[in-house]
This record gives C-alpha cells, structure tokens and sequence, in this order.
C-alpha cells in the first residue's frame, strides 16, 4: 500500500488527544527541518476548517513576525 507524505501525517496525529496533539506541535516547531513537512500539513488543516476571521488573525500574525 503506497500512501502518501500527508496521508502518513494525517494518519499520525489521528486520534490522538490534545495533550498529545500539542506534543507532537511543540516536539516539531523550531526542530528538524524533516518535521516541517509535517507542520506544514497540519497547518493546512487548520487553515482549511479555520473562518476568515482567524485566517486573517494568523496573517496578521506572520506579518508582525516576519518584519
């Protein structure tokens, strides 16, 4: 069975609870490069179920970090 990269990082988080889930986020932010694929799919998911407004709060939020 040949799945792919999102599948497999979908298929890690599934289930889990929140303390795990936040594990998992801050085991992986700031750390190996490999991970960010992995956030990168879990922000996705966030962004997608996310209304306008909090797309917006977390633009706004890149933004003043960026600068």
């Amino acid at each position: 069975m040949n799945i792919t990269l999102r599948e497999a990082i979908i298929q890690r988080v599934t289930d889990k609870n929140d303390d795990e889930l936040t594990g998992i986020i801050e085991d992986s932010v700031g750390g190996a490069e490999q991970v960010l694929p992995g956030l990168g799919v879990l922000f996705e998911i966030i962004w997608q179920h996310s209304e306008k407004s909090a797309q917006s709060q977390m633009v706004t939020a890149l933004k003043e970090h960026l600068a």
